[in-house]
């Protein structure tokens, strides 16, 4: 009797946190750059009631008796498709159409150099950049992205240039990001453009095992995989100016999902009422 109230009480648990991963992308569903989440269960412990046993003298065999005793969350796995592009016009979105995620990061600045804070790097796929007082690409909520220098024709190194902020100018006009991650711009007074730098992106052996930071920024862990560096292009994703990669939460399959932790969620408890009525009439039973 105490069993069936076991597994029914995990299955409450298990049902509420299916809720919760269910409502969290229900509510990013219009969040930039979001990832879906799916919640999947696995069954706890069993109770052997009677082991297996094999052929014998007159005897065909028997299968193992068990009594399960409920469930858990087996993963809350991020899913990781790209979602719909959107286009907006401002030269300075990005989306990426393909594999990477921009690289961004906290940095120190003093007047004409910056520093890039070590392990402040994160990841996103949020590309609603915007320049700053002093001229670098930056996040929505303040990161700097982290971009490639621009190489000269005698370097051969792959991703090529080194890690670098991107700087436009003061006065500088007609600034646009191509397909390559160059920014580039129109310096004041000239007709000649002038590159700023390369957007880079980096990609993981297992993408799946980043790590949600917040403001839709991820960081690499073990999981993951350390980092590997690149430019748009290539083996990496093209970038797309003035489009933005909206999330990728799919509404009819989270009313689905909605659907099922609530009916979930009810069973359990009427399991628990019935457990419960059957304790009543066994405590009863000697009136």
């Amino acid at each position: 009797m105490m069993r069936s109230m076991f597994a029914a009480i995990s299955g409450l648990k298990t049902h509420q946190i299916m809720m919760d991963v269910t409502a969290n992308d229900i509510s990013n569903v219009n969040t930039i750059g979001y990832k879906a989440s799916r919640t999947t269960f696995k069954d706890s412990l069993s109770q052997l009631q009677r082991g297996g046993a094999g052929q014998g003298p007159g005897q065909g065999g028997s299968n193992p008796a068990q009594v399960g005793l409920g469930t858990q969350v087996g993963t809350i796995d991020s899913m990781m498709s790209s979602g719909a592009l959107q286009s907006t016009g401002q030269a300075l979105d990005v989306a990426i159409q393909g594999d990477g995620w921009f690289r961004i990061g906290q940095a120190t600045v003093a007047g004409t150099t910056a520093t890039l804070t070590a392990g402040t790097q994160q990841y996103t796929r949020a590309g609603n950049f915007s320049r700053n007082d002093q001229g670098y690409l930056v996040t929505g909520d303040g990161y700097y992205v982290i971009g490639r220098t621009v190489p000269s024709t005698t370097v051969t190194a792959t991703p090529p240039g080194a890690d670098q902020l991107i700087s436009i100018p003061a006065g500088a006009t007609s600034v646009a990001i191509a397909e390559d991650g160059s920014v580039s711009y129109l310096p004041a007074g000239s007709t000649s453009r002038t590159v700023a730098g390369y957007i880079s992106l980096a990609k993981f052996a297992n993408e799946n095992g980043l790590q949600r930071a917040s403001g839709n920024r991820w960081t690499a862990n073990a999981a993951s995989g350390t980092e590997q560096l690149g430019t748009p292009g290539g083996d990496f994703g093209k970038t797309t100016s003035g489009t933005l990669e909206m999330s990728n939460v799919d509404l009819a399959t989270e009313f689905t999902q909605m659907i099922s932790a609530q009916r979930g969620f009810q069973a359990n408890s009427r399991v628990i009422s019935t457990a419960d009525d059957m304790l009543n009439d066994m405590v009863n039973l000697k009136r």
